[in-house]
């Protein structure tokens, strides 16, 4: 059963990963297109669109005209992000000890 108390999280932990996804592309192929990352990633290029913007406008990537490439802010985002991922999955643990008894 989907609930409306978890579906956005849901959702957005799923945008998330594709966002990650998309991003661990550009670094690991730079300069990559669209076409290019849709075929990699088995995500449609509509979604892969909008990653790609999401990206942008936070400083992670730039558009060059052989395709998407990192940032100076690249780095200093991946040196954070394990521990970012490692606080949203404290926090996921912290809701399973949330026990409702009926």
């Amino acid at each position: 059963m989907i609930s409306i108390l978890t579906e956005k999280v849901s959702g957005e932990l799923e945008m998330l990963e594709r966002h990650l996804l998309i991003l661990k592309q550009v670094v690991e192929n730079e300069p990559i297109g669209i076409l290019k990352l849709a075929e990699e990633t088995n995500i449609p290029s509509h979604k892969v669109r909008y990653s790609l913007r999401v990206l942008e406008q936070e400083g992670l990537i730039k558009a060059s005209a052989p395709g998407a490439v990192t940032t100076e802010q690249t780095v200093l985002f991946l040196e954070e992000l394990e521990g970012m991922i490692e606080d949203l999955s404290r926090r996921s643990e912290e809701l399973k000890k949330i026990k409702i008894e009926r």
